[in-house]
């Protein structure tokens, strides 16, 4: 029986990949990660699974089993099978796809991967180094990838209007009680301030909103930045969607207070889809964070 024909639960983030460990035939350890995304309404604890891969043994087959193994403990800890699996590595892509296609399971790629990324500094912080094998010091940076060119907005997809925004984290802490169509909403860091301001923007449509929303949901929203005199969307993988236009100067202090902004508030931003200023509802409502890529 395929996971998609039993009830589900929410979805998790996974991370196959190689960690900074040694083993004794000296190939780097290579494990397997897995947790569900938290819903911040839901007070449950996130599943978590970890289980380490032979470096002999990286392929869609292992991954499959492994991942098999993954739903029978997540079905004995009271859990549902997730509806899709987030991939954060676009070089796991094509791996992840052929398990997650032989388990009847959706794949996302997607950066929204924040409970994943959060666990993952956990274990390089003090899972990792306490490993014999662990390679203590400083690695080569992966080379920086040229980011893509930021596409313009379908014309169906692009509101009457947009403005800067600003919601403190309390108002956020809150959001799970917001009437949003489209919702992607993620804990907020823990310890920050409730006064904080989260910066972000808002897009209308007094017409379109509700179909904007809807076509943003698709794009897996992650992060808002100026570059080049642009108001860029990045999402998914590696997608970057232009927003807006702003003079140079306008670019120029948007950037700098977006950044500081963001800093602040532990890397959170967001982007919101009304019908109108006074509008007492939500079409989409995301909330993004800075993390790191890989």
């Amino acid at each position: 029986m395929s996971a998609a024909s039993l009830a589900t639960g929410p979805d998790w983030e996974l991370d196959y990949y190689s960690r900074p460990i040694l083993e004794a035939d000296g190939k780097k350890r290579w494990e397997l990660l897995i947790c569900s995304t938290v819903d911040p309404g839901a007070p449950a604890d996130p599943f978590r699974w970890a289980m380490d891969c032979p470096a002999s043994s990286v392929n869609s087959q292992w991954l499959r089993s492994a991942i098999e193994a993954a739903l029978a403990a997540s079905a004995d800890q009271g859990f549902g099978p997730p509806r899709r699996l987030r991939c954060w590595r676009g070089s796991m892509r094509t791996m992840v796809q052929r398990a997650a296609e032989g388990l009847g399971l959706e794949l996302v790629p997607s950066r929204r991967c924040y409970g994943l990324v959060e666990w993952l500094l956990e274990r390089q912080a003090s899972v990792y180094p306490l490993d014999p094998g662990y390679m203590a010091g400083p690695l080569a940076p992966p080379p920086q990838a040229i980011p893509p060119v930021a596409v313009p907005l379908p014309e169906a997809a692009r509101g009457d209007r947009w403005s800067w925004a600003t919601l403190s984290a309390a108002a956020l802490a809150e959001a799970s009680g917001w009437e949003i169509a489209f919702p992607g909403l993620v804990a907020l860091p823990p310890h920050l301030d409730p006064s904080t301001s989260v910066p972000g923007i808002r897009l209308f449509s007094r017409r379109r909103a509700l179909a904007i929303a809807g076509w943003l949901a698709g794009l897996e929203p992650v992060r808002l930045e100026v570059s080049g005199g642009q108001v860029v969307l990045e999402a998914g993988l590696e997608d970057r969607w232009l927003l807006a236009r702003l003079p140079q100067e306008e670019a120029r202090m948007a950037g700098a207070a977006l950044a500081e902004a963001r800093e602040r508030a532990g890397g959170l931003q967001f982007i919101a889809v009304q019908t109108g200023e006074e509008a007492a509802s939500l079409e989409g409502f995301w909330l993004l964070r800075d993390l790191p890529d890989g």
